[in-house]
């Protein structure tokens, strides 16, 4: 195993000042206990320092964001890691960040796992919604339902004030993508992202090839970031979000829903 405890894993596609944002937060991590693999699909690559000393950069084209989580998971095996942190470079984490992502996976072998999302301060959706002391505070995922009837995965908490209200750990349906915990068997039972999704609904193809290959999914709320939502994609509600969020809820429902909605979405692709 690698002396260091944790493989993070994220990717960077254009957006170098926010995956160094990302970077900073992590450093108030121990830098000892991690590695951080960045897949950098951008179209440019640029002539940079990065800041944090420990980060691996991995070029590669841009075939996705799945692609450029199967190129970190396959860097950090080759690395001899055993515990993995999968995360948007759109985030923030807070001090001890990796070390509570350890200790949970030590306590959830072969389970993924997923953590306490907030909007970051300024990005939530409905901004005019919260007063000042509440803006950091708004949930963007806390656990998650997978709604097979319509094909959607619903976040648990979305847009609700924090007030202890999702403190508890519990086994869930769906985990995002934008955090994802989880050990070696768990990548030995499932395997590799599916990269023909590209963007959007590739977490929760994993989930679902997960949880038909035996592996929990579990949310922990003692695991805490922040998110700038959909920062690679021009921000939630973009023609860019919308149309791979469609495209990819109707490949995901054709391959795992009930027979019923199935036909429903074959219907509605004919009509």
């Amino acid at each position: 195993m690698n002396d260091k405890k944790v493989a993070i894993i994220t990717v960077n596609y254009n957006n170098d000042s926010v995956t160094d944002d990302f970077l900073i937060s992590l450093k108030e991590s121990v830098k000892d206990s991690y590695q951080v693999f960045i897949a950098d699909l951008s179209d440019q690559i640029k002539d940079k320092v990065l800041t944090d000393e420990n980060a691996v950069i991995i070029r590669g084209e841009n075939k996705g964001y799945a692609h450029g989580i199967n190129l970190g998971i396959k860097q950090a095996i080759e690395a001899d890691f055993d515990k993995f942190i999968v995360i948007n470079n759109d985030t923030l984490v807070g001090s001890g960040f990796t070390t509570f992502c350890f200790d949970s996976i030590q306590k959830n072998s072969k389970t993924i796992i997923g953590g306490k999302i907030f909007y970051a301060k300024g990005f939530e959706y409905h901004k005019d919604r919260y007063p000042e002391n509440e803006r950091g505070k708004v949930l963007w995922y806390a656990g998650g339902r997978v709604d097979w009837k319509n094909v959607i995965t619903h976040h648990i908490g979305v847009d609700e004030v924090d007030r202890g209200q999702y403190d508890a750990p519990v086994e869930t349906e769906f985990v995002t993508g934008c955090l994802m915990c989880f050990d070696r068997q768990v990548y030995e039972a499932v395997g590799l992202w599916d990269e023909s999704y590209f963007l959007y609904y590739e977490d929760a193809d994993w989930c679902e090839r997960a949880k038909r290959s035996g592996v929990k999914l579990v949310y922990d709320p003692s695991i805490v970031i922040w998110h700038k939502n959909a920062q690679s994609t021009g921000g939630p509600g973009s023609k860019l979000h919308q149309n791979y969020q469609e495209k990819n809820r109707i490949k995901f429902g054709l391959k795992y829903a009930p027979l019923r909605t199935k036909l429903h979405l074959l219907k509605n692709i004919i009509l």
